[in-house]
């Protein structure tokens, strides 16, 4: 029989909520995010829609931005508010509510980027 911390300890904790499993931490307090640099890319942000795995509903995918999660959270928050819908930052990706490909390559080229729009 196996012992607990070999099977990958405590993952989440009523007490302090979700756990990083690097450093045993909640995340909150996680000393390993702040370690992450920003991923280096090929300099062009693409802009995409995507349908799968959300009900038949449009999300625009905008990948490739060469900024840090403050600076992520920051664009989102610009492109949200550009398009008045709703939207979220994951995984370094920003994901906006509906179809706005138009909107946001146009926001994101008057902030002096490259954009292309990628997919169909």
């Amino acid at each position: 029989m196996k012992n607990k911390l070999s099977m990958g300890g405590l993952v989440y904790s009523t007490d302090a909520g979700r756990m990083c499993p690097t450093c045993r931490q909640p995340v909150a307090q996680c000393v390993c995010g702040q370690r992450s640099a920003v991923p280096a890319g090929d300099g062009v942000v693409r802009v995409s829609r995507e349908t799968k795995g959300r009900g038949g509903k449009a999300v625009t995918l905008v990948k490739g931005v060469a900024l840090d999660a403050a600076g992520l959270t920051a664009l989102g928050k610009q492109l949200k508010a550009a398009c008045g819908t709703g939207g979220t930052v994951k995984d370094g990706v920003i994901e906006i509510q509906g179809d706005h490909i138009d909107r946001i390559v146009a926001a994101l080229k008057a902030q002096g980027l490259v954009v292309k729009r990628a997919g169909g």
